[in-house]
C-alpha cells in the first residue's frame, strides 16, 4: 500500500478534535501486518492523539481523533450515553424499502472475530432507511445505535439484506457483468468484483465540540463506492 499523505484525510479540524475520512484497507489500530495505520499517522500530526472510536480495517469514512485526554473524555461520555450520531451508507443484495426499520437484536463475538445474533449477547440497535433502489441493489442508511463488533453488517444480514461484498455475512460480490447486459470481458481474463471488500462506508457523524457546539462532518465516497454507485445508477 502506497504511503497514506494523512493532511489528505483531514475533513474537519479544531483545537480539539479531527475527523478524517479514513481510506480502506488502512487498521484503525497497529497492525503487526502493516507498515502505517491511522493512530501512528495520527500521533506524528498530533503527539497526544487518541482514536476516539474504531472502523474495521476494510470499512472507509469519518473517524474522529481527539488531540488531547480531555476531548477524548468529553466524546467518551457522548459515546457512553449513545448521543453520538453515526450514519453509515451501504450498498445491499434485492430491493429493500426500509423506512426507519429498527434490528433489535442482541450480539455475540466468537473468539475468531466473528459476531453473530444471540440472546446471550450484547444489546445492539440498527436504523435502516432505504436511500434510493436500483435494478436488483439497494443503497441504504444505517444509523447504528450501539457499537457492537460488525454490528450493521450481522443485523443487515439477519433482515436477509447482507452487504454486497460481505462474503463472511452471506453477501455476494458485485460483477460488471450481472448490470450490463453487453458486457464483454477481455479473452483469458478473469472478472473482479466492481468493489473488492465490504459495501460500507461511514457516511457522517455528529457530536457536540467542547465548546457545546454540535460538529457535524460528512465524509465523500472514496473511488471504489463512487465507482460502484455510478455503475448502480447507470445500469438500472
Amino acid at each position: 500500500m502506497k504511503k497514506v499523505d494523512f493532511q489528505h484525510l483531514i475533513l474537519f479540524e479544531n483545537e480539539d478534535y479531527l475527523v478524517i475520512n479514513k481510506p480502506p484497507y488502512l487498521s484503525s489500530l497497529d497492525d503487526r501486518h502493516e507498515a502505517q495505520n491511522i493512530l501512528d499517522l495520527a500521533k506524528m500530526h498530533t503527539a497526544d492523539a487518541q482514536l476516539c472510536h474504531r472502523l474495521d480495517k476494510e470499512t472507509s469514512g469519518c473517524l474522529v481523533i481527539a488531540k488531547n485526554p480531555e476531548a477524548y473524555r468529553h466524546l467518551a461520555i457522548q459515546f457512553e450515553n449513545r448521543e453520538v450520531e453515526k450514519v453509515y451508507h451501504a450498498v445491499i443484495d434485492g430491493i429493500k424499502d426500509f423506512r426507519q426499520e429498527l434490528v433489535d437484536r442482541n450480539l455475540v463475538a466468537t473468539n475468531k472475530g466473528i459476531a453473530k445474533v444471540s440472546k446471550e449477547g450484547k444489546s445492539a440497535q440498527t436504523v435502516f432507511n432505504t436511500l434510493k433502489t436500483y435494478y436488483a441493489h439497494t443503497l441504504v442508511e444505517c444509523k447504528p445505535i450501539t457499537g457492537r463488533l460488525h454490528q450493521i453488517r450481522v443485523h443487515l444480514a439477519y433482515l436477509k439484506s447482507p452487504i454486497c461484498g460481505d462474503t463472511l455475512y452471506g453477501g455476494k460480490p458485485l460483477f460488471l457483468s450481472s448490470l450490463k447486459r453487453r458486457f464483454n470481458l477481455k479473452k483469458d481474463t478473469e472478472e473482479l468484483p466492481i468493489m473488492q471488500r465490504v459495501s460500507l462506508h461511514a457516511f457522517s457523524i455528529s457530536f457536540e465540540g467542547r465548546d457545546g457546539k454540535q460538529i457535524q462532518v460528512e465524509a465523500p465516497y472514496p473511488k471504489d463506492f463512487q465507482v460502484l454507485v455510478q455503475q448502480l445508477e447507470k445500469n438500472s
